[in-house]
C-alpha cells in the first residue's frame, strides 16, 4: 500500500521536504548530490551514451560537480541533445511547486507575486502538486526568429484586463519558457542562431539569476541550470556566440564523433529500428562495412569536414539495407533475410542526402562519391576480417576470364550455385568464419563481401554490365563464368543471374 503524497502545504511540512537543507537546496546542489550519490554506488553516469566514457563524460561530470553552466560544442551528429536530455536522470524523482504556479514556485520559498498571494492567503492549506523530473527538463531549438518574449516573457494585455490590473503588475505576465524552467533544467540547442539582442537578454540569468519583462522592474530569481550546444561550423555559417555570454559559460566541453568502429558499431545497433516483425539476420561483417562508410566519408578530402558526417549516416544507412533486404525476401518468399554487400549499394539514398561535398566532390557527383565510399568501406572490412588468407585461386580464375554477376532479387539458393563456381571461394569464407557452412543466406553475403574486398584492392574489376571481371578485360566474358553452372537457377532464370 502507498503513502498519499502530501496535498497542502501543512501536510509537506510534515515530510522531508520540511527540512530547509532539502527544500532550500538550489537545482545545481541538487544535480550535484545525486551525481555523488551515484557516483559512490558505482552506477553508470548518463546509459545509452556510448564512447564517450573517456573524454565527454568526465568533463559533464566535473562541469556538473562545479555547479557550472556549460555548452557542449561538436559537429552534427554527435549527441549532443542525447547528453543534455540525459541530464534529466541527475534530478529528484518528483518535486512539490505550489498548485497552479506557472514557474514551479517552490511552497516554502515562492518567487511569483501569485505564489506569495497564495501562501500569504491560505497558509498551510496552499494547496501542492507534484511534477516529475521529466516535466523539469525544458528545451529550446535557437532559430533567428525567437523573441525575447519566446525565452523570458511579455506582458499579457488580456490578463490585466480580465483582472483589472495595471500592465506593470507582475500579475499580468506571460512568462516565457526560461522562467517555466524554474527549479529545471533549460537547454537551448543551436545557440549561434540564437540572436545577438537575444544572447545580451541571457545575462542577468546566467550571472545573477534574475530577469526583467518590458523594462518593468520585476525581479524573479530563478533556480536554473542552463545549458547549451552549438556546432563550432556555425559561428562563421549563420551566426555566433557573443563573447561576453561565452565568459558567463562555465564549462566549454567539445564532442566527437565515435573513436573506434565497434563504437560507432554499438551506437548504431542501439539507435537503428532493426526489429521489423520477420526474421532478419545481420551479419556482423555488414554492420561493420555500415560503419565504415561513416568512417571513410569523415577522411574523405572531396566531402566537407567542416559540416561534418553524422553518426545519423549509419543509423539510417543499416536500416535501409535492412528494407532491401526485407523487399527481397517477401519477393523471393524467403523465411529469412540476409543483408548483402549489394543491400549497402541500394542504401545510396542514405548516403548522398547526409554529406556536404567539396568543389571537387560537386564536379564528380554524390552519387559516385557514394558508391566510392562503400567500395572502400567494403575493403577495410575485408583487410580486417579476411586479413592474409590466400584468394590467389579466386582471383587467377577472373584473370582466366571467366565473369560472375549476381542479380540482387536472387534468392540465396540461387546464388550460392553462382558461387560455387569460383575456386576455393566458399572453402575461404567459412575459413576465415565469415560464414558458417550450414547458412546459405549469410554464405552469399560473405562471398560478395570477399569479392568487394579484392576489387577495393584493384585484383579484380566489377561493373554493372558485366559483373566482376578480371582487372582489364581485353574481350567480352563468356556467357557464364568458366566451369560455372550451364544454366540460371532460382527465380529470375540464368540471364538475370550470372553474365
Amino acid at each position: 500500500m502507498t503513502t498519499a503524497k502530501p496535498a497542502t502545504l501543512g501536510d509537506l511540512k510534515q515530510t522531508e521536504w520540511g527540512n530547509p537543507k532539502r527544500h532550500l537546496r538550489p537545482i545545481k546542489e541538487e544535480l550535484r548530490e545525486n551525481l555523488i550519490c551515484l557516483l559512490e554506488a558505482g552506477a553508470e553516469i548518463f546509459p545509452g551514451i556510448i564512447g564517450f566514457e573517456e573524454t565527454v563524460v568526465p568533463q559533464v561530470i566535473n562541469a556538473v560537480l562545479a555547479r557550472h553552466n556549460f555548452i557542449l560544442l561538436g559537429l552534427r551528429g554527435q549527441a549532443k541533445s542525447r547528453i543534455l536530455r540525459s541530464l534529466v536522470t541527475l534530478l529528484d524523482e518528483e518535486m512539490p511547486i505550489l498548485a497552479g504556479s506557472e514557474v514551479n514556485d517552490n511552497p516554502f520559498k515562492p518567487i511569483s507575486r501569485y505564489g506569495r498571494i497564495l501562501v500569504e492567503e491560505q497558509g498551510d492549506r496552499t494547496p501542492i502538486t507534484w511534477v516529475t523530473r521529466d516535466q523539469r527538463y525544458v528545451e529550446k531549438l535557437a532559430t533567428p526568429d525567437v523573441t525575447i518574449a519566446d525565452i523570458i516573457g511579455d506582458v499579457d494585455p488580456i490578463k490585466a484586463a480580465r483582472g483589472g490590473h495595471l500592465l506593470s503588475d507582475e500579475l499580468t505576465m506571460h512568462y516565457g519558457l526560461l522562467p517555466r524552467s524554474n527549479r529545471g533544467i533549460f537547454a537551448l540547442n543551436e545557440l549561434p542562431d540564437l540572436a545577438g539582442k537575444i544572447q545580451v537578454g541571457l545575462f542577468n540569468i546566467l550571472q545573477e539569476g534574475d530577469i526583467q519583462i518590458k523594462g518593468y522592474p520585476i525581479r524573479l530569481p530563478l533556480d536554473v541550470l542552463l545549458v547549451f550546444s552549438a556546432n563550432p561550423e556555425d559561428y562563421t555559417a549563420r551566426g555566433k556566440i557573443i563573447t561576453p555570454l561565452k565568459d558567463r559559460i562555465g564549462s566549454e566541453i567539445q564532442t566527437h564523433y565515435p573513436p573506434t568502429v565497434e563504437h560507432g558499431m554499438a551506437i548504431t545497433q542501439q539507435e537503428a529500428w532493426l526489429e521489423r516483425g520477420r526474421p532478419i539476420d545481420v551479419p556482423d561483417f555488414i554492420r561493420e562495412l555500415v560503419e565504415r562508410v561513416a568512417v571513410e566519408a569523415r577522411n574523405d578530402k572531396r566531402i566537407d569536414r567542416r559540416s561534418g558526417v553524422s553518426q545519423r549516416l549509419p543509423i539510417s544507412v543499416i536500416e535501409n539495407v535492412l528494407s532491401n533486404a526485407e523487399h527481397r525476401a517477401i519477393l523471393t518468399r524467403e523465411k529469412r533475410a540476409v543483408p548483402r554487400v549489394a543491400d549497402v549499394y541500394a542504401a545510396l539514398p542514405s548516403i548522398t542526402g547526409k554529406i556536404e561535398l567539396e568543389y571537387e566532390g560537386e564536379i564528380q557527383g554524390a552519387e559516385a562519391i557514394a558508391r566510392d565510399l562503400v567500395r572502400r568501406a567494403a575493403g577495410k572490412t575485408f583487410e580486417s576480417r579476411v586479413g592474409d588468407a590466400d584468394c590467389d585461386a579466386i582471383v587467377r580464375w577472373f584473370d582466366e576470364g571467366s565473369a560472375l554477376k549476381v542479380s540482387l532479387g536472387e534468392r540465396a539458393d540461387a546464388c550460392l550455385r553462382g558461387f560455387s563456381a569460383v575456386p576455393t571461394l566458399l572453402d575461404v569464407v567459412t575459413q576465415v568464419g565469415l560464414a558458417p557452412k550450414q547458412d546459405p543466406g549469410t554464405i552469399v553475403s560473405a562471398c560478395e563481401l570477399m569479392l568487394e574486398g579484392l576489387v577495393a584492392q584493384k585484383r579484380i574489376s566489377r561493373s554493372d554490365d558485366l559483373g566482376y571481371t578480371r582487372v582489364r578485360p581485353d574481350r567480352p566474358s563468356p556467357p557464364f563464368g568458366k566451369g560455372g553452372p550451364g544454366g540460371g537457377g532460382g527465380t529470375g532464370g540464368g540471364p538475370n543471374l550470372f553474365t
